[in-house]
């Protein structure tokens, strides 16, 4: 599948039929989640496969019982049979630009970045140069790699969706073994769709049409 039909292709899929996918099919969309840009070449991302039964410790820590029993999408999302974490640190990054050759940018923070703070309790600890990165690269290259899993996803003939880091970020790493330092973008579902999806409602929501959202020279 070219490129550009895998990008007009994509969609959010979240109801998928109870069938495995093939080892070889995760390691070939892995592979493209690691081929994708890193700032720097800090390589600061990194996967967590959960298949099968594993899968069962995402939907513990980071869904409600409550959820579970509202919502329509919960059967067909549990039976995705491969969930993969996009997981980034932004330790590896604040060293990386503190190196010589990227120190003249004046991405540093403040503090120690390996210790937990705030409400989730994971890093990093913001200092008084935090605003020396006003787009964090963290989360960009954990996005890079994301849309690369998603494309690859489209183009093998399978479903996937993203879903938002919302809830249960220390529990889930921590009981995956995740070091500390370590930050959870968010999970990609993937497997075979099974026809019953249910659309998002945003797809009902009206926007910008799309030249309203390209500028040339200026705004």
């Amino acid at each position: 599948m070219e490129l550009s039909e895998s990008v007009a292709r994509r969609h959010m899929v979240r109801s998928f039929a109870d069938r495995p996918l093939d080892p070889a099919v995760v390691d070939r969309l892995l592979g493209l989640a690691l081929r994708a840009p890193t700032a720097g070449n800090t390589r600061g991302t990194a996967w967590l496969v959960l298949t099968g039964s594993e899968t069962a410790a995402y939907w513990d820590h980071t869904t409600t019982l409550d959820w579970r029993e509202r919502s329509r999408r919960w059967a067909g999302l549990r039976r995705a049979p491969v969930i993969v974490l996009a997981l980034t640190s932004p330790d590896a990054y604040v060293a990386r630009y503190g190196e010589p050759d990227k120190a003249r940018t004046g991405l540093r923070l403040g503090g120690d970045a390996s210790k937990p703070t705030g409400e989730r309790g994971r890093g990093p600890a913001l200092g008084s140069d935090a605003a020396a990165w006003p787009v964090p690269y963290w989360f960009g290259d954990a996005a890079f790699g994301t849309m690369s899993l998603l494309l690859g996803a489209t183009a093998e003939g399978l479903g996937a969706c993203f879903l938002g880091n919302f809830r249960g970020e220390v529990s889930l790493l921590g009981a995956l073994g995740v070091p500390q330092g370590w930050r959870l973008f968010g999970a990609v579902l993937v497997g075979h769709p099974d026809g019953g999806d249910h659309p998002s409602a945003s797809l009902r929501r009206s926007g910008p049409r799309d030249p309203e959202r390209v500028h040339r020279g200026r705004w």
